[in-house]
């Protein structure tokens, strides 16, 4: 049996520790890929993106091998985990205001954002994906694939205008992960989000990375000199396309196209989840790899706080663990229980005071 594993970066004593891992698990002879430099494009519930080393290698199942085999967050219902009480969001807060959980991962998508007004993208009806004629192009995914945007850039310079940042204020679900790092908790917050609202919320970029990318930065197309993302503004509010001022290649905001490579700031994943004692999910459909598979990384040990609109990824296909817990419904309105459970609501709606009046002053002076 062959399995393909995908590590940045692997030393051979790794490696047999890893060798002596799958061979517990598969109880059978396996072979270990060691991979030096790696590219990751974005996989979609369509297909796996591929692996670039020298050929194209199908990647998907294997960041799926990684974490759902070898650090598997299943368990079998019944048995020592079985006969474990559920642990509540009011166990999770009581654990936290006894420094219990000090390095917080938190996982966000487009349902943290919808209540600034955002749209998200596949809810039917009203997300993004169903409202895209406007741009008269061929089908909706098409507006963030690399190739039709090298051959006709307009709709997405076109969407752009209205998603760029700036447009939207950051809500509450923003400010309490904002609360998280002033209190010296947040690890990491992994973002599916381009919207720059973690930004806005004064999350510095240390502790933020935006794995689909960001409109903070751009670079040119053709010559590949990078730009700050400010330098585009005024062209993309007029409905400009970009141009490098040195070759007149087209200026791509760095957002992660289908058929891109993550940035590579994603790859702390392979030590900020293992490190991780608390993972929060919160307004994500976990649907768009290697993203989703996030969500089995941690240790099975490490609670995971769920605040979604429905079940999603590993809590949809895996066995309940007995520290999942699950908030349902509205986001914002399962972040209000969590603040509340921790005493915080007080404090988090002081802080969205002050930042809001900040957000409003810097909106006057221009």
């Amino acid at each position: 049996m062959y399995v393909l594993l995908c590590v940045k970066m692997m030393t051979s004593v790794i490696s047999d520790q890893f060798r002596m891992l799958l061979h517990r698990k598969f109880k059978s002879t396996t072979k270990l890929l060691s991979v030096r430099k790696l590219k990751v494009t974005y996989v979609t519930p369509k297909g796996p993106g591929f692996l670039q080393q020298g050929k194209e290698e199908y990647v998907g199942l294997g960041l799926k091998l990684w974490h759902r085999r070898c650090f598997s967050t299943s368990h079998s219902v019944g048995g020592k985990d079985g006969d474990q009480k559920q642990q509540t969001l009011e166990d999770v807060a009581r654990l936290i205001k006894h420094n219990e959980y000090r390095r917080i991962v938190v996982m966000a998508g487009a349902g943290i954002s919808t209540p600034s007004g955002i749209p998200d993208f596949r809810s039917p009806g009203s997300g993004l994906y169903d409202n895209l004629q406007q741009y008269d192009i061929p089908y909706p995914e098409a507006i963030f694939e690399i190739n039709y945007f090298h051959h006709n850039p307009k709709p997405f310079f076109a969407l752009a205008k209205e998603l760029y940042p700036g447009n939207y204020k950051p809500n509450y679900a923003h400010y309490f992960i904002r609360l998280l790092h002033d209190k010296g908790l947040l690890h990491r917050i992994y973002t599916q989000n381009i919207d720059g609202l973690e930004r806005l919320a004064g999350i510095p970029s240390t502790k933020l990375v935006e794995a689909h990318g960001t409109f903070a930065t751009a670079t040119c197309t053709v010559c590949q000199t990078s730009y700050p993302g400010e330098d585009l503004r005024a062209d993309i509010l007029e409905s400009k396309v970009p141009k490098c001022p040195t070759c007149k290649g087209v200026i791509k905001p760095d957002i992660v196209f289908f058929g891109e490579e993550l940035p590579q700031c994603f790859f702390l994943y392979l030590t900020d989840f293992p490190l991780a004692d608390l993972l929060v999910v919160m307004g994500t459909s976990l649907e768009v790899e290697p993203f989703a598979s996030l969500a089995g990384a941690v240790r099975n040990s490490v609670p995971r706080v769920l605040i979604n609109r429905d079940l999603v990824g590993p809590f949809v296909y895996r066995a309940p663990r007995h520290n999942d817990v699950l908030e349902l419904g509205d986001v914002v309105s399962g972040v209000e229980r969590f603040a509340d459970k921790l005493g915080w609501k007080e404090e988090l709606n002081k802080l969205i005071a002050v930042e809001t009046g900040k957000l409003k002053s810097i909106k006057k002076e221009e």
